[in-house]
């Protein structure tokens, strides 16, 4: 049971439910995520089963995509709408100082994480310090947004008008933290009011599976109906260039020593991952270029 699964993550459960889930439906423990959604949100979420897991630190930096609903006119505690909403005595602002104030949001920046977050002080998540009424102090990160489109907008309550932006950022981005800044910015306050991930570096919503095509795969033939939904297990990384080996030279590697590929190693840059490929073309794990040779990082199941 090996190779990922991308599913479509409904607003409710955790991160955490969909994978224990799926590890049952599956009958198999190894099961890594590409990445935490929030219980309020849904969208994409890819999940790498068996010798899969070993490959997702490459997709850990992929930038991401989503959809989000913006409220303006409060704030809110957890700047999303499970928070405590308070509103903020200040006019609310047009549909075009909202696309200026999005326009000027973009680019690398600071961004201070939510005070209700995962983010650890301590050996403490922030979240629970902030549950407990404990003073957050969170150090900012660096992020880059990518892109912010205005898709639609609501203002049929005057002080309360709701904007749908397309977001694209790097990996690391709180859309919660883009809301609430986006409020200070406009003096109006602003909270997450739903978020949809449509995009996770190469994985899309488009081929996302809902549980519900997962569970009726896994009722029909059991965990086999499971693996017929699964994707190769370096789908996601074909920018990484690939290096093909023999069952001599992957046996090899397979003992962690190093390989001279006899198919040469044209296009592989010095130090950089590279795929390691059998004849047919599968993925056999992971390895980085050292002169003429090639220095196996992880090997997949075999």
């Amino acid at each position: 049971m090996h190779g990922v699964l991308i599913v479509a993550k409904p607003a409710g459960p955790t991160s955490h439910d969909v994978v224990a889930l799926v590890r049952r439906l599956a009958s198999t423990r190894r099961i890594g995520h590409g990445g935490t959604l929030d219980p309020f949100a849904s969208g994409v979420l890819p999940l790498f089963l068996g010798g899969a897991t070993r490959l997702v630190e490459y997709h850990l930096a992929d930038d991401k995509a989503y959809r989000a609903t913006i409220c303006l006119g409060a704030s809110s505690t957890t700047d999303d709408l499970d928070g405590e909403l308070t509103p903020v005595s200040a006019p609310a602002p047009s549909r075009e100082a909202v696309e200026a104030a999005l326009a000027g949001s973009m680019g690398p920046q600071e961004q201070r994480p939510p005070d209700y977050s995962a983010v650890q002080i301590g050996g403490r998540r922030a979240y629970a310090m902030a549950r407990a009424g404990e003073a957050v102090e969170l150090p900012s990160r660096r992020v880059t947004i990518l892109g912010l489109d205005l898709l639609e907008w609501d203002g049929s309550d005057p002080d309360r008008p709701i904007a749908i932006v397309d977001v694209r950022c790097s990996a690391g981005t709180y859309v919660r933290a883009l809301a609430r800044d986006l409020g200070a910015r406009l003096g109006c306050g602003a909270y997450l009011g739903a978020l949809v991930r449509t995009a996770s570096g190469p994985f899309t919503i488009e081929t996302a599976r809902s549980l519900d095509e997962i569970r009726d795969a896994a009722a029909a033939k059991g965990p086999d109906g499971v693996r017929e939904l699964l994707l190769p297990s370096d789908t996601g990384l074909d920018a990484l260039p690939a290096v093909a080996l023999t069952v001599t030279e992957i046996a090899d590697a397979l003992q962690g020593r190093f390989v001279r590929p006899a198919g040469g190693l044209r296009g592989a840059p010095e130090g950089e991952p590279l795929r390691l490929i059998d004849a047919a073309g599968l993925i056999v794990g992971m390895g980085r270029r050292e002169g003429a040779r090639i220095a196996p990082t992880k090997m997949l199941p075999h």
